[in-house]
C-alpha cells in the first residue's frame, strides 16, 4: 500500500507492506485522516516527545530508526476480519476508532507505532473492540474529527460545568476551536475566546464564540468582566479576593496554547477562585508562583485524552447535528500533499485542521 512514512527525519510517500489483521483485529481502508498538532510535535521533536512520554509513564513509544506512519484522527471502511473476530461489523461498514491496540502483552497507539500504521496510509489494522460504526450518512472527513473533538469534550468534562459559568478559551488553534464547539453544543456561554491571529479569531466566531478578542488590544479577562460580573466588580480588589459583596458568574479558563508562562499568566490575571483547565501540550519545563495561586484559591486541572464513552458521545453528537465540527476543516490534501501541509501548519495564520482524503 501507499503511505506517508516518517523516515530519516523526513516525510515521504512510499510503498510499504499491506498490514495483516491478527486475532480480534480488523483490516480497514482509510477514507479520511486529520493532521494533528501532536503529529507536528512528534515529527519535529520526536526524541524529546518520546522521552517526556516515558517520564510521564505514558506507554507510547516506537523505534525512531524504523518507519512510522502517523495518523490517529481517522474514518475508515472495514475490508476484512482477522481470526477470532466476532464480525459484528460487516465488510463495507464505515467506522471510527479509538486509536489504541491493547492486550495482555502490549499497548500500541495507532500512528505512533512501528507495528500499527496510522491513517496516513491507505490501510490500517485496528482492534475490533475499539471500533465504532459511523452513524447514518455522516461524511468521512467530518467523522474523522471525532478524535480531536473528543479531546476537547474530555477537557470540558474535566471542568465539571454546572451551566452558570462564563468560559474563557485562551488560544484558538485546533483544540481551542474544538473546545469552543463543544461548549456551544452544550449551551454553555457566553464564551470568550482570545487569539492573536485574525484568521483564528474569525474561526472562533464561526464556531460560536460570543466574545472574541485580540489579546494585544484587550485582556480576555476584561472581556469576561464585561459579560460575567456585576457593575463595579474589581477582579484585583479585596472584596473579590475575600468573596464579599455581589459575585460574578464563575470563570473557567481553558488554556489551549501550551507554551511556558501561560499557566502563570492565567493564575495572575484571572479572577479569584477561577478554574483553569490546561489543555495545551507544553513540551518544556514551566514555572508558577504558588503564593499567587494560593491567594486567589485557583483550581488548576490538567486534561489528557478521553474515555471510550466520550468518544462514542462525540461521534453521535456529530451525526445528530448537535455538534458542528465542519468549520474546523480549512484544507484537504492527498498523500502527496502531506509534507507540504506540515510546512503550512507550522504557520498558525494559515489553517486550523487539514484532512487527508483518499480517492
Amino acid at each position: 500500500m501507499k503511505a506517508v512514512v516518517m523516515r530519516d527525519k523526513r516525510l515521504e510517500v512510499a510503498a510499504i507492506a499491506d498490514p495483516v489483521p491478527a486475532q480480534g483485529e480488523l483490516l480497514v481502508k482509510t477514507l479520511a485522516c486529520g493532521i494533528c498538532g501532536s503529529d507536528l510535535h512528534m515529527f519535529h521533536h520526536c526524541e524529546l516527545v518520546l522521552s517526556n512520554f516515558k517520564r510521564a509513564n505514558l506507554p507510547i513509544d516506537f523505534d525512531t530508526q524504523q518507519d512510522v506512519v502517523f495518523g490517529h484522527e481517522f474514518c475508515g471502511e472495514v475490508l476484512d476480519h482477522g481470526p477470532g473476530s466476532d464480525k459484528r461489523l460487516k465488510v463495507g461498514t464505515r467506522i471510527c476508532s479509538l486509536p489504541f491496540v491493547i492486550n495482555d502483552r502490549q499497548f500500541h497507539h495507532i500512528g505512533y507505532s512501528n507495528q500499527y500504521p496510522g491513517g496516513y496510509g491507505e490501510q490500517m489494522v485496528l482492534a475490533e473492540q475499539m471500533v465504532l460504526p459511523v452513524p447514518g450518512d455522516l461524511p468521512a472527513d467530518i467523522a474523522a474529527l471525532t478524535e480531536p473533538l473528543t479531546v476537547a469534550a474530555h477537557a470540558v468534562n474535566r471542568a465539571q460545568l454546572s451551566g452558570d459559568e462564563v468560559p474563557v478559551v485562551i488560544g484558538c488553534g485546533p483544540i481551542g476551536l474544538a473546545v469552543i464547539a463543544i461548549l456551544k453544543s452544550r449551551g454553555i456561554g457566553p464564551v470568550v475566546a482570545s487569539d492573536f491571529s485574525p484568521k483564528r479569531r474569525a474561526l472562533a466566531e464561526k464556531l460560536g464564540a460570543d466574545v472574541v478578542v485580540n489579546p494585544a488590544e484587550q485582556s480576555p479577562y476584561q472581556s469576561w468582566l464585561e459579560v460575567a460580573a456585576p457593575q463595579g466588580y474589581d477582579i484585583n480588589g479585596p472584596m473579590a479576593l475575600l468573596g464579599l459583596g455581589p459575585q460574578p458568574r464563575p470563570c473557567v479558563v481553558f488554556e489551549c496554547v501550551g507554551i511556558p508562562g501561560m499557566i502563570q499568566q492565567v493564575i495572575q490575571n484571572a479572577p479569584p477562585r477561577s478554574r483553569l483547565i490546561v489543555v495545551g501540550l507544553c513540551m518544556e519545563s514551566d514555572q508558577i508562583e504558588p503564593v499567587i495561586a494560593i491567594a486567589k484559591e485557583a483550581n488548576v486541572h490538567f486534561s489528557f485524552g478521553y474515555t471510550g464513552e466520550e468518544f462514542h458521545q462525540t461521534l453521535h453528537a456529530l451525526a445528530d447535528g448537535k455538534l458542528d465540527g465542519a468549520p474546523l476543516i480549512t484544507g484537504k490534501v492527498d498523500l502527496a500533499g502531506v509534507s507540504g501541509a506540515f510546512d503550512t501548519l507550522a504557520k498558525p495564520d494559515e489553517h486550523a485542521k487539514i484532512v487527508i482524503t483518499f480517492a
